[in-house]
């Protein structure tokens, strides 16, 4: 596989490796509730910490990952996006996820979006993956609307239960997304 590069430019973002530095901004960032509302819940410093240490693991392991986003003239971290690699079992695992987060203060901007768009291309580009999947629970409308924004597609029939997450469990119900190399936008 090839290396990840240590940086994907696009018009307004940067995505770049972890630094030490982004470790506060990003504790903070997973300790804000509106953040975290579609996930279990907050994080403890610990948590966000260990969180890093898996996601540069992964980068070692696997020659890509979730890049740290940087927006030149703004902030040096708002948050984070790139590709992984599911870490459950589910009718579509395995299978290389498309993600993001990023903190409250830079929502709306376009940010997320274009973050995606960098994944994607390195992911389809350079990785010569097959396919990208992206999930979230069902109640998720932004994520929803940011998966459709990048020409993912849902099939209401592969929505699924998050695996995880205990049977009545509200964020337990989860739809699936996806985008084949074939049909990124403008390619179907």
């Amino acid at each position: 596989m090839t290396r990840a590069p240590a940086t994907l430019s696009g018009s307004r973002i940067r995505l770049r490796r972890w630094r030490d530095a982004d470790r506060e901004a990003f504790a903070a960032m997973n300790s804000d509730p509106r953040v975290m509302e579609f996930f279990r819940g907050p994080l403890s410093r610990a948590e966000s910490d260990a969180m890093v240490d898996r996601i540069e693991r992964h980068f070692a392991e696997h020659d890509f990952g979730l890049w740290a986003i940087e927006v030149p003239d703004v902030a040096p971290f708002v948050g984070f996006a790139g590709l992984s690699f599911a870490h459950f079992r589910a009718h579509f695992t395995p299978c290389v996820e498309v993600g993001w987060r990023l903190a409250f203060a830079h929502w709306g901007r376009g940010f997320a979006t274009e973050a995606a768009g960098l994944a994607l291309g390195h992911g389809f580009g350079t990785l010569m993956l097959p396919q990208i999947v992206s999930f979230t629970s069902v109640t998720n409308r932004r994520s929803r609307a940011l998966m459709e924004r990048i020409g993912m597609r849902r099939d209401p029939a592969e929505d699924f239960d998050y695996p995880t997450l205990p049977e009545g469990h509200p964020l337990r119900r989860h739809v699936l997304y996806r985008l084949d190399a074939d049909c990124r936008p403008g390619g179907c």
